[in-house]
């Protein structure tokens, strides 16, 4: 999606705001002892109160509005009766839909007590979000994106998971311009443009390059089996540099 008005630009806004608010209400009800269907409904229950669709379940029918992945589950987790234990690492993902414009945001929420290299793998997860989102402005190659935060995960001994990408988002959850990779991508010769819409989501690990799939249809697991983090923005390439829609308000 290229904006190209103030009114998709406020649907875009609007949609990213819900999408950040349900993702933190589910963050504040992260406790010991609650299940993922649990989270999930809390999720659902912001979305459908904004008048707003679950994009996974509009789009692939996935059997939950939200996404949760816990500890060796990567992406794509299924919402059910897994019980949340103190120690676990927890990622959320949640994308919508609201008058036919979509937004995509995620984070990981490490459930204390956890070791320090957790905490400190959920502190870089961020920062290597915002290392590639730095790189957002017109002109810019798209490659810039996976070459710093590559550059950042090299300085910091960790390893990014190579088939999991930023995407293309706006009018439909996966759209042009496509995958972008958030590693360094040699084959990457695109630049953004004024007013393009993508997401920035880094899955930086402890060790894992890859995400393969499990016994459902949907869960991806970290390979080699490794803590790993995902944090996502969906965000507007604007002459100013990166918008980012996906804050709560």
């Amino acid at each position: 999606m290229t904006l190209n008005n103030d009114e998709d630009l406020e649907r875009l806004k609007e949609i990213g705001r819900i999408c950040a608010n349900a993702l933190q209400a589910m963050g504040e009800a992260l406790e010991p002892g609650i299940t993922t269907a649990e989270l999930d409904a809390i999720g659902r229950k912001v979305l459908e109160d904004a008048s707003a669709r679950s994009a996974p379940e509009l789009c692939y029918k996935f059997p939950g509005a939200t996404c949760i992945s816990v500890n060796e589950e990567v992406a794509h987790g299924i919402p059910g009766s897994r019980v949340i234990r103190a120690g676990d690492l927890v990622n959320i993902d949640v994308s919508a839909e609201k008058d036919g414009i979509f937004a995509d945001t995620g984070a990981s929420f490490p459930v204390p007590p956890v070791t320090t290299a957790i905490d400190r793998l959920c502190r870089d997860g961020k920062r290597a979000m915002w290392v590639g989102l730095k790189q957002v402005r017109p002109g810019q190659p798209l490659a810039a994106i996976g070459n710093a935060i590559g550059d950042f995960a090299r300085k910091n001994r960790y390893s990014l998971v190579t088939n999991l990408a930023s995407h293309g988002i706006g009018r439909s959850l996966h759209e042009e311009p496509g995958e972008i990779a958030t590693w360094p991508d040699p084959s990457e010769r695109r630049h953004m443009t004024d007013g393009m819409v993508f997401t920035v989501e880094p899955f930086l690990s402890m060790g894992a390059h890859w995400a393969e799939g499990g016994d459902d249809d949907w869960t991806l697991y970290s390979e080699p089996r490794a803590p790993t983090v995902q944090y996502e923005h969906t965000v507007v390439v604007t002459r100013g540099g990166p918008l980012v829609v996906t804050l709560p308000g």
